[in-house]
């Protein structure tokens, strides 16, 4: 697909500076280093733009130690520093916890017009450049947060490599961060596409089937495989159409098209909590928030993308 790239997270030609990740302290030192703030893993914007500080601004007086280099912008080195140890005066938990968070929190050492938002919630109103640096910098630092110790003696383990490797010092084991892999199905049968629904989602959400891959599988029976576990439908010819990084935690979302070869839905409901054929007609009309019944996947989301893009006809866009 010429538009695969397009999908929000899809790339913006970051160059990442990798064969910098060694000698970080060299770009820190630069006076043109700069460093978006992450509190949570929300990014801290002002408007619709990431906001990237100077290494010596005030805030990152309560970031934790070790930042993140997530490459060049502009010739500009840019790091992530996160804030999440410091704690807001008034925190609302039951948003933090929500399907999609709107709370915001506030730093007194930043202008009131700048706050921390929830990467979901802003995700399509960023540019490009900025949706890959909160990606890249809230996937790396959950990874961090979950593998702080050796899975191989169980010390803990040290960042190195500016924050893409984490070494430990007791037995010498390196570990590195984790991406899963997984697959989400435009499965389609003449002028209809199978959506399913899970449970705790927002009434009347609906969007593409999607499942982890399994170990020694390829993508394409992934689909398959997943497909029939949640919806009893067979899957023929599958291709792949396009990727998004999804850092919700850390998957790689592989978007693929599939041809049923049935129709008929057998549900497991420890999968899924509703699955349906719906016709391009109603997906329209959904798309439009006219449907009584089905709400459109989350835009910014890839499963919306590919619906977006099969409605339109312009899956073959090569």
């Amino acid at each position: 697909m010429k538009i695969a790239e397009t999908v929000t997270f899809g790339g913006s030609g970051l160059d990442r500076a990798a064969e910098c990740r060694g000698n970080a302290g060299a770009l820190q030192a630069d006076p043109q280093a700069r460093a978006i703030v992450m509190w949570r893993g929300k990014p801290m914007l002002v408007g619709d733009a990431v906001i990237q500080v100077p290494l010596d601004h005030p805030i990152l007086t309560d970031a934790s130690d070790g930042y993140i280099l997530l490459g060049r912008d502009g010739g500009k080195p840019i790091f992530a520093a996160d804030l999440s140890g410091w704690t807001p005066a008034d925190i609302d938990v039951e948003q933090l916890d929500s399907f999609l968070d709107q709370s915001t929190q506030h730093h007194p050492a930043i202008p009131e017009d700048v706050a921390f938002h929830e990467l979901r919630a802003v995700m399509t109103r960023l540019s490009p450049r900025d949706a890959e640096l909160a990606a890249t910098a809230k996937a790396i630092f959950g990874w961090h947060r979950s593998h702080r110790f050796c899975a191989l003696c169980g010390h803990e383990s040290d960042m190195a490599m500016a924050g893409w490797q984490r070494d430990c010092p007791s037995c010498g084991g390196h570990h590195f961060p984790r991406t899963d892999p997984v697959v989400i199905m435009l499965i389609t049968h003449g002028n209809s596409v199978l959506l399913g629904r899970s449970p705790g989602w927002p009434e009347g959400m609906y969007s593409c089937l999607a499942g982890f891959v399994e170990p020694g599988e390829t993508i394409e029976a992934a689909v398959r495989r997943e497909v029939f576990e949640e919806a009893g439908v067979r899957v023929g010819t599958v291709r792949y159409l396009s990727s998004q990084p999804w850092p919700f935690p850390s998957s790689l979302m592989f978007g693929c098209q599939g041809d049923a070869l049935d129709t008929k839905l057998t549900i497991d409901p420890t999968e899924i909590e509703d699955a349906r054929w719906v016709s391009r007609e109603d997906i329209a009309c959904a798309f439009a928030g006219d449907h009584p019944e089905i709400l459109p996947a989350r835009k910014g989301a890839i499963a919306h993308f590919l619906l977006e893009n099969w409605l339109a006809d312009r899956l073959d866009d090569a």
